[in-house]
């Protein structure tokens, strides 16, 4: 048995104010769950993604989060969940101007290949990305995958 707060898990880098492993604190083998804080106009997510062989819910704790999927734009607020089965496109995102707070949770916990896509200033349109640390390690970036271009930085 495994015990954390959330006040004693480091927030990880990423698109959001706060992301947090749960999972990873408490040593989980086959269940990510991850605690969210998006300030407005922030992603759960590097770009629009899928999973290839995870399955992912979002549980929204604060706020209204709306996510971006293939249906077109689903709005899902405090107290309600999305899920996505493997490989279905989505990205979440924080549009109001209120703090999202929401938990993930993803099962298995290790995903095989994800595939990202984002807006490329260069290209013009939305291309596969990979997201790799600057070389000192303060950032990670968004590349595009056809010119390479920076499409994103988060720190």
């Amino acid at each position: 048995m495994d015990h954390t707060s959330l006040d004693d898990i480091d927030s990880w880098m990423s698109p959001a104010t706060a992301k947090r492993s749960i999972s990873h604190a408490l040593g989980a083998e086959h269940l990510a769950l991850n605690h969210y804080e998006l300030a407005p106009g922030e992603t759960f997510g590097f770009g629009y993604h899928r999973h290839a062989d995870q399955e992912e819910l979002f549980y929204v704790l604060e706020g209204t989060a709306t996510f971006e999927t293939e249906d077109g734009d689903v709005e899902v607020s405090a107290g309600e969940a999305i899920r996505f089965a493997p490989g279905e496109w989505q990205l979440g995102r924080n549009e109001s101007t209120d703090l999202v707070v929401a938990l993930a949770l993803g099962a298995p916990a290790e995903t095989g290949e994800t595939e990202i896509v984002r807006e490329c200033p260069d290209c013009g349109e939305r291309q596969q990305i990979r997201v790799e640390p600057t070389e000192d390690r303060d950032a990670l970036l968004g590349i595009c995958e056809v010119c390479g271009a920076e499409t994103v930085r988060h720190s």
